[in-house]
């Protein structure tokens, strides 16, 4: 796998997302979604994304464990900033100092290492100033016990601020298909800072890999049967998105999740999406994805398919829209 870099952190140019392994998209298999770690790094993939709030904490445990004796293969991140109550729906955004310096600690632990190559903010704590957080995250460098830092979801005004207080090494925002928001000066702005971009759902939350037909398809514990985007008419208008870049795919010879997927690394080499699988099959096909070559007139077909706004709904419900882009 070719590489790419965030800011100057040299990464494969897929990364692995690995939330679903424990949570949010129906039950998980530590076995399996172990092999799926492990067939990644073999595929050239070096950088596993992860986070103290999936599970929680039980991702990063899965994924520490995975990685016990091929650390040296491994851009390891993860992330602090969304805390859980005993309800799955309970959150709370801290970027309080201590908060971060004590989230880090508890990390490093659950993932049985001494550094993290890649630390998130994994959202913006509007109750507290960004350089105070930023500042905390600086002295985590200081201390060797973080490498490199980054955001996630956050606004074009406060990367700024956030970039002066140390350089930002990795923005992680959603972006795909039919999320293009990114587009309005965000990416623009990564560029100028030399912040490299990693988009999540570069598959639409597995909606742009064609293989969710019906609502009934989500498992009964799968978060996205609250997402807008897969209610209602919602679903029916979206899913009409998916039969025409299916087409595309076709035409391609490839699949829909690939063409997605090629379209997302097409848009620059500071693009490193980290589609997230715990299927083995799934891995191989998104990895995949790098041997496509877009030409123009893809580019154009796909701009004409999906342009800005194309979704219909929002990608979060209306509460946590609120603790995005900030």
């Amino acid at each position: 796998m070719k590489h790419r870099t965030l800011g100057t952190l040299e990464v494969g140019a897929i990364g692995l997302g690995c939330m679903g392994m424990s949570e949010f998209y129906g039950k998980g298999d530590d076995a399996e979604s172990t092999a799926v770690i492990h067939r990644a790094l073999e595929l050239g993939v070096t950088l596993l994304d992860t986070s103290d709030m999936y599970g929680p904490h039980t991702n990063e445990v899965l994924v520490g464990k995975a990685i016990k004796g091929k650390r040296d293969r491994v851009v390891l991140a993860t992330k602090f900033g969304i805390g859980r109550g005993e309800r799955p729906q309970d959150r709370f955004i801290n970027g309080k100092p201590e908060y971060v310096k004590a989230c880090c600690d508890a990390s490093l632990q659950r993932l049985g290492v001494d550094h993290i190559d890649l630390y998130y903010q994994h959202r913006v704590d509007p109750s507290t100033p960004i350089e105070e957080t930023i500042g905390a995250m600086a002295d985590l460098v200081k201390a060797g016990k973080v490498r490199h830092l980054g955001m996630s979801e956050a606004g074009i005004d406060t990367l700024r601020r956030a970039n002066k207080v140390h350089q930002i090494s990795a923005l992680q925002t959603e972006y795909s298909l039919w999320t293009r928001d990114p587009e309005d000066g965000l990416i623009a702005v990564c560029r100028e800072l030399n912040i490299g971009f990693v988009p999540y759902s570069p598959l639409g939350r597995g909606f742009l890999t064609g293989q969710i037909k019906t609502f009934e398809d989500l498992a009964a514990d799968d978060y996205r049967r609250h997402s807008p985007r897969f209610q209602g008419d919602n679903f029916t208008k979206n899913l009409a998105l998916v039969e025409r870049v299916t087409s595309l795919a076709k035409q391609k010879h490839c699949t829909p999740g690939q063409l997605a997927l090629a379209w997302v690394l097409a848009r620059g080499e500071d693009m490193v999406p980290i589609p997230g699988t715990k299927k083995l099959a799934y891995l191989e096909e998104n990895v995949g994805a790098e041997a496509i070559t877009l030409s123009s007139e893809d580019l154009a077909a796909l701009d004409a398919i999906a342009p800005k706004g194309v979704a219909a709904g929002t990608r979060y419900p209306e509460a946590m829209m609120a603790s995005v882009n900030r």
